[in-house]
């Protein structure tokens, strides 16, 4: 049974005051886990905390048997991470740099190091480009390069920040379903601000802001709490203002040149409403609006 990744009392504020971790508790079993939040809510220092690049002021993290924080090196010979900004050198091959990684996460012996590169880029479909320059890969191949260099030497723990951001539909879509598939051998930790993303593949998650858990679970579980409660009306966009005066307004967006609203009420609200089913977004601003 792969190892769960244990987050407990994770607090860290900078040197210029800003808090980015309150008292963070999260248990992370092994799968597809979506840490959501907006821009700024803590996501990325706890990921740079998880995987050692930073230490927090205080709290505990553990991965199995891994004291995280005391332990780095353990850590890190079983951690796969790609951050949110991933460089390559633009004027080496795939198989180059690939090769160059795998050096630095130990395989020494040659021979299994191209056993080792050779297979990743075949996994994430980069094989038939492996001699090419990444100076010439789209994003969403750069991207599939960088879970290639954090899936070197087996890790136990995958942290992925902000992969999709950016990318066309179809290299998103190539890119999730190969996270997916990572997803069912180890703990991969997915940041995002993008709800899509989690929806689509995360069985447990948790949205985080102003470096605080607000809600954790299984996303259906979420998205079943508020069936009932979630209202939509087309309205003019002149009228939003009024009626963030009157409702609990979830989220507003512009279809068909008409502006959609949605609200939060535990009944109905009349004034024209009717109820819809919600969805992983209802959940994610309804969260966000009640803790404001």
């Amino acid at each position: 049974m792969p190892d769960a990744l244990t987050i407990r009392e994770l607090s860290k504020t900078y040197a210029n005051g800003v808090q980015a971790l309150r008292s963070v508790d999260l248990e992370i079993p092994p799968g597809m886990f979506g840490l959501l939040g907006p821009n700024g809510a803590g996501k990325s220092t706890l990921m740079r905390t998880v995987a050692t690049l930073q230490d927090p002021d205080r709290g505990g993290v553990r991965l199995g048997a891994i004291d995280v924080l005391a332990d780095k090196e353990a850590t890190r010979r079983v951690l796969g991470y790609l951050p949110q900004d991933f460089g390559v050198y633009p004027h080496l091959t795939a198989a180059a740099l690939l090769d160059h990684f795998a050096v630095l996460k130990g395989i020494a012996a040659r021979g299994e190091r191209r056993a080792v590169v050779d297979g990743l880029l075949q996994r994430v479909n980069l094989w038939t480009v492996r001699n090419k320059r990444l100076g010439g890969f789209s994003g969403g191949m750069k991207q599939r390069f960088g879970i290639a260099q954090a899936l070197l030497g087996a890790p136990k723990l995958v942290i992925v920040d902000e992969p999709t951001a950016g990318l066309d539909p179809e290299e998103r879509t190539r890119f999730l379903n190969l996270l997916s598939e990572i997803g069912e051998e180890v703990v991969v930790v997915l940041s995002t601000h993008i709800v899509d993303d989690v929806a689509d593949l995360c069985a447990q998650m948790a949205i985080i802001a102003g470096g605080r858990v607000l809600r954790r679970g299984e996303p259906r579980s979420a998205i079943d709490s508020l069936v009932g409660k979630t209202w939509r009306k087309v309205i003019d966009k002149q009228h939003v203002v009024a009626h963030r005066e009157r409702h609990t307004v979830i989220s507003t967006r512009l279809v068909g040149g008409r502006t959609v609203i949605h609200v939060f009420d535990e009944h109905d609200p009349g004034d024209g409403f009717t109820a819809v089913d919600p969805d992983l977004e209802d959940v994610y601003f309804t969260t966000l609006r009640q803790a404001a």
